[in-house]
C-alpha cells in the first residue's frame, strides 16, 4: 500500500473525505509493532475521560466492549473496529452528533526490521454544528496533537517490547 489520500480509498470500508495523515518509522518488525498498536489504542481510551466525552457528543460507541485484543466489532469509546488485518491494518470508525469519522492505522514494512506506522484520518462534518466542531477539533490542530501523542505512545511501547 502506498501513502497519501488514495491509499485507504482502495479499502471498501471507508468512503469519508480525507483529512490528514501522520507517520512514524519504528525500528521493529510489524510483528512487534502490531500488539503495541492494539494495546496503545485500548489503553488510551481506557480512562474515565474518553467514555464521558463520547457520551457528551453522542457517540454511537461510548464504552469499551467486545473481544480483546481488538478484533472486528470490538469497541473503544468513540470508535468500533471496522476492519482488522493483523500486522497490516487497524481501521476504527465512529460517529456522533457532529461528525462521521475514521482513523486507520497502516503498518508498512520498510525492509529489515523497520516499519512505518501511518495514521490516516477521514471525516465529514455535516451542517453548521459539524463545521463548528471541525473548526474546534481540526482547524485548531488539536486532532494533530492527539494523533501524534498516540503514535508516540506506540513508539515507546515498541521500544520496551521484548524482541
Amino acid at each position: 500500500m502506498t501513502g497519501g489520500p488514495e491509499a485507504v480509498a482502495e479499502a471498501p470500508w471507508i468512503e469519508l473525505p480525507w483529512i490528514d495523515e501522520h507517520a512514524t518509522e519504528l525500528d521493529a518488525t510489524a510483528a512487534v509493532v502490531w500488539p503495541a498498536l492494539l494495546r496503545t489504542v485500548e489503553t488510551m481510551m481506557a480512562g474515565r475521560a474518553a467514555p464521558r466525552y463520547a457520551r457528551a457528543v453522542g457517540c454511537a460507541d461510548t464504552e469499551a466492549g467486545g473481544p480483546r485484543p481488538l478484533e472486528a466489532g470490538s469497541t473503544v469509546p468513540g470508535f468500533h473496529v471496522a476492519e482488522l488485518i493483523p500486522e497490516r491494518l487497524l481501521a476504527l470508525r465512529g460517529s456522533h452528533r457532529f461528525s462521521d469519522y475514521a482513523l486507520a492505522f497502516r503498518l508498512e514494512p520498510l525492509g529489515g526490521v523497520r516499519t512505518r506506522l501511518v495514521a490516516e484520518t477521514r471525516a465529514e462534518f455535516p451542517g453548521v454544528k459539524g463545521r463548528a466542531y471541525r473548526a474546534l477539533v481540526i482547524d485548531t490542530r488539536m486532532h494533530v496533537l492527539v494523533v501524534r501523542r498516540l503514535l508516540g505512545a506506540v513508539a515507546r511501547r515498541v521500544e520496551r517490547a521484548p524482541r
